[in-house]
């Protein structure tokens, strides 16, 4: 992993500060929120223990009837239309009840404003059968059709039904039946709305018509002749008591209520009976930014929906709090508002009259008064920290990329520096004074070290050929005199070996003085242009010749390599990268010899199987003195790859060496000039 991402993950330690701030918040709105529940659940106490007093407002619970049994009619805020539509009236859809019908759901809601009850009811029904005269509304006549029935009871007055059956889809006219017979209720409005797949009803009933048990019967036939089969909003012989809110409590609530909070007010079964207040909305927290609202709902602590809080489009309220608060224990919850963000507090209390729980106080109060500056606060550290981060990040980039860009420029110009003949010591940053120019000033150094050795490396050759060859000569000398004196067999053979030995030395001082004679041959040569491909084509063939032991293959696909310089030292160059091929390769073996062009340039290359190169070698066998050559050749000076290097070099070109599959390749790059 490279600098940059190892400072640009460290960057990353800094998200711990919004981290820890966002902790501190949450630890903080939760304290906050547990105190104000504690307040609200004392205020929602005092709101019980006075609503108690007017227990003969709350509705009697006759426990023959189930809470299914009852209807439950809203306050409705405007008069609706009698027109067969539902969305002119001021409910959600979610405020219609369902029941199963025959051909699917049955939906139905009711609803009062003024005196006056108003009726929807929506029927599945694939197959619509309309009153006719034979058929009325009568249960037992000859004909049947299709009809709605709202069972109207008051107890322990007798039950009636108002009863609606279309001719014709349109206003209808309804019919009361009881037990004195059928008549035309012509105070009641109604309209029949047929759709597909079945039909809508609305309809208007004055209230004084109506008991206090309502529910409704839909009968749905798909003959006439038979009777059909009925669906009921009740599951036994009649309705149960309505449920709806009560005007007494209700003003009573209004009272009680304090700004900024809701008060619900339920009968024992949860059915609401009195609403008052609002919750406020911070119209503010909507402007946020989608970013920042997005982190603030990661980040906060995450409530039920602020839906849950809302009363309850059924009328009854079935939330689990207000559940156990219905029997008869306090419990408290809290929502967040999808809308602002804020959390909204809810205490259920119990309504007791003696052993009795009459129904409960239901107090919401949201967190603006308390957490605005929290939840504002919020924001802002999400803000500040994001920036904070964003630019800790940048700089430490930054400083990476710098810092980064310093130490890849040193070791380039080290790099560059120990494959320049000069071994040159100068190196970027050297005169700054943090660690990287100590790094610098220490190559340095190191590098001066070694071209003063490489220097004396290169001076030792000529050196020693000159201080060795006068004492040779005085030795060879020596020794032709001894072959002129009378000598036992002894000291024959003796004088023989030290001739011997004599040769061996001067064939040394000759290789030790060839690359001073090179390196003055290129400062005093006259270049030439020559084909290589020709000298390569006759060279390869004299290799044949001299080593039978080897194969030599010749690949050029070039009609011509015309360059310039010196060709017998091209070749002197070529016989030592061959000597060093046979010198490593084995009988039978194959070399290579190829040459081609690349770019704007020749290059010759000498492949021959053999052991791989060390990876240290690879820089340091063309260095005189260095030698790979073990047993018999180990006396090798090492001289072969230097001259060739010399040569390659005065020609403007350079050789490297590297491993191939199963052997090594030299490869030397030479200008390619051109005719004319």
């Amino acid at each position: 992993m490279n600098l940059r991402r190892q400072l640009l993950l460290v960057s990353l330690l800094t998200l711990m500060l919004p981290w820890a701030g966002c902790e501190f918040i949450r630890e903080t709105e939760s304290a906050l929120r547990t105190g104000q529940q504690q307040m609200l659940a004392a205020t929602a106490r005092a709101l019980a223990n006075s609503m108690a007093q007017y227990g003969e407002e709350f509705p009697r619970q006759d426990a023959t009837f189930s809470t299914d049994d009852q209807l439950y009619i809203h306050e409705l805020a405007m008069r609706p239309e009698i027109d067969g539509y539902f969305d002119d009236w001021p409910l959600r859809a979610e405020s219609l009840q369902s029941i199963r019908g025959v051909d699917g759901p049955i939906l139905f809601a009711a609803g009062s404003f003024g005196q006056t009850i108003y009726v929807y009811v929506e029927v599945s029904d694939r197959n619509v059968v309309y009153m006719t005269s034979q058929s009325l509304v009568l249960d037992d006549g000859p004909r049947h059709a299709d009809r709605v029935n709202l069972i109207s009871n008051n107890p322990p007055y007798l039950q009636e039904t108002i009863a609606f059956a279309a001719e014709a889809p349109g206003k209808i006219l309804s019919f009361k039946q009881n037990a004195y017979g059928i008549a035309p209720e012509p105070t009641v409005t109604a309209h029949w709305q047929d759709v597909p797949g079945g039909y809508r009803l609305e309809a208007g009933i004055p209230a004084a018509l109506l008991g206090t048990h309502l529910g409704l019967v839909i009968s749905n036939t798909d003959d006439a002749t038979r009777p059909g089969t009925r669906s009921s909003s009740f599951s036994g012989l009649t309705p149960g008591p309505t449920a709806r809110l009560s005007r007494d409590i209700d003003s009573i609530a209004a009272r009680l209520v304090q700004p900024g909070m809701r008060l619900l007010i339920t009968d024992a079964r949860g059915w609401r009976i009195a609403a008052a207040g609002e919750l406020r909305e911070d119209s503010t927290a909507n402007a946020r930014p989608g970013f920042t609202r997005r982190l603030y709902d990661l980040l906060v602590e995450s409530g039920k929906e602020a839906a849950f809080a809302e009363p309850d489009p059924l009328g009854r309220e079935q939330q689990s709090y207000i559940a156990t608060a219905l029997q008869g224990r306090e419990m408290g919850s809290w929502f967040r508002s999808d809308k602002s963000g804020k959390a909204i507090v809810a205490v259920a209390a119990p309504i007791r009259a003696g052993a009795n729980t009459l129904g409960a106080v239901v107090l919401q109060q949201d967190t603006d008064a308390i957490l605005s500056l929290t939840n504002e606060g919020l924001a802002r550290l999400i803000n500040v920290t994001l920036i904070a981060t964003l630019l800790v990040a940048g700089t430490l980039l930054g400083y990476a990329t710098w810092l980064s860009r310093r130490i890849r420029h040193l070791s380039v110009a080290a790099e560059a520096a120990l494959e320049n003949e000069a071994l040159q010591s100068s190196l970027p940053s050297a005169l700054a004074s943090d660690e990287i120019g100590d790094l610098s000033r220490s190559f340095s150094s190191v590098l001066q070290q070694l071209g003063d050795y490489n220097a004396y490396l290169k001076s030792l050759a000529s050196k020693l050929s000159h201080e060795l060859r006068t004492p040779l000569a005085i030795v060879s000398s020596s020794l032709e005199n001894l072959e002129h004196e009378q000598l036992s067999e002894a000291g024959v053979g003796y004088t023989a070996r030290a001739r011997d030995g004599a040769d061996r030395l001067r064939r040394i001082l000759s290789a030790m003085s060839e690359a001073n004679r090179v390196e003055e041959l290129m400062a005093n040569v006259e270049p030439e242009p020559f084909d290589f491909r020709k000298v390569l084509e006759s060279t390869v063939t004299a290799y044949r010749d001299v080593y039978k032991e080897r194969s030599f293959e010749l690949q050029c696909n070039l009609t011509s390599a015309n360059t310039q310089g010196s060709p017998e030292l091209l070749i002197q160059m070529l016989d030592k990268l061959v000597d060093n091929a046979v010198d490593f390769s084995n009988r039978d073996d194959t070399i290579l010899i190829r040459l081609l062009t690349e770019e704007d340039e020749l290059e010759l290359s000498v492949t021959n199987p053999g052991p791989p190169l060390p990876e240290r070698m690879r820089t340091q066998m063309f260095d005189p003195m260095v030698s790979m050559r073990e047993g018999d050749n180990a006396r090798h000076l090492g001289l072969g790859l230097y001259v060739a290097r010399l040569i390659a070099a005065g020609h403007g070109g350079h050789i490297e060496a590297d491993n191939v599959d199963g052997g090594v390749v030299f490869r030397v790059l030479l200008p390619l000039r051109t005719k004319g």
